[in-house]
Formats: structure tokens, C-alpha cells, sequence
């Protein structure tokens, strides 16, 4: 557990083929279901403080209580995705904390000196990235844990739960 940010809760891969990566799960390491969508809705992304219209591909599952979560970029707006590929890097790049109380635990990384590299909302909450990385995959992102945001990652969490291999690829978040 982060002392700053809290429980790592989620494991970020950046990708260049998000369905092949689903598979590579599914097949190899047996985790999902895999819940997909491939136009993510992000509203208000910003990178190092400025609008980028970035288009993403997402798809999330559980191994136990940790989410994995694949984002594949769809198009060249800059962000640190496209950047984390640039550099020839493709898997882990950020873990992320689920914080209650998201404005208090980012105020106190941004006094300690930490720098939003990309930020963005989403239906579920907002969601901020910090220029972290030391060397590949050490990102960290902050998600603020809104009811929304549990409700849905708790039915995520549940469908992994004795999960038989069916129906692998959800191709949409659980209601």
C-alpha cells in the first residue's frame, strides 16, 4: 500500500492491439471475463494542461481483488499512452489508486511535488495520471472511487469469480 495514494488497485497495460491482448489473457493466463469498449467516452483529457481529443480502446477484468485494465490509442492525439509507445514500451505503464477522498490525496501529491502528466473525466469520475515514471510501467493514476465507478468495478470483480471461460469479450461495461 502506497502511503501517499493508497492500495494499488488496478494494473494499467498500454497496448498497440487490444483485442490480441484480450486473447493473450484469456488464453495464456485464463483471467476475465474481459468487459471492452471501444471508444472509451472521455470528456475534458488533458495532457501536460492542454485539450487533447484522444480516442481510447478499453477493456477491463479481475485476477482475485486486482483489476488489469488494456487501453489501446486509437489515433496520434497526444498523451502519455502515445508517448509510453513512442519510446518503444508496450505493457505495464501506470498502477492506479481508487481513492474516496480523490481531491484530498491530490492535493497532497501535488504539494509533494508531483506533476499531472494527462487528466481527464469519465461517467464514472474523474481520473489523473502523475508524472511518476522512473522507468517503464511506474505511472501512477489516481480514480476518484465514485459510487458509480464501484458499482460497476465491483460487477467486474464479481463476474471473475468463478468465471467458466464463457463468454470471454464483453463488449460493454456491466449495468
Amino acid at each position: 500500500m502506497s502511503r501517499l495514494f493508497g492500495p494499488v488497485r488496478q494494473l494499467g497495460y498500454v497496448v498497440n492491439d487490444v483485442e490480441r491482448a484480450m486473447r493473450h489473457w484469456v488464453e495464456v493466463l485464463g483471467i476475465g471475463p474481459w468487459f471492452y469498449v471501444e471508444r472509451y467516452p472521455v470528456s475534458n483529457f488533458r495532457y501536460r494542461g492542454q485539450p487533447s481529443d484522444v480516442h481510447l480502446s478499453i477493456a477491463l477484468a479481475n485476477s482475485g481483488t486486482l483489476q488489469v485494465e488494456l487501453i489501446q490509442q486509437r489515433n496520434t492525439a497526444s498523451s502519455m499512452y502515445r508517448d509510453f509507445l513512442a519510446a518503444g514500451h508496450e505493457g505495464l505503464q501506470h498502477v492506479s489508486s481508487w481513492p474516496v477522498d480523490y481531491d484530498t490525496v491530490l492535493a497532497r501529491a501535488l504539494a509533494a511535488g508531483y506533476r499531472v502528466g494527462q487528466s481527464g473525466d469519465t461517467a464514472r469520475g474523474p481520473f489523473a495520471y502523475l508524472e511518476t515514471e522512473a522507468h517503464p510501467g511506474t505511472v501512477m493514476e489516481m480514480a476518484v472511487l465514485s459510487p458509480t465507478r464501484k458499482r460497476v468495478f465491483e460487477a467486474i470483480e464479481q463476474a471473475a469469480i468463478g468465471w467458466d471461460g464463457s463468454d470471454p469479450i464483453r463488449r460493454s461495461w456491466p449495468q
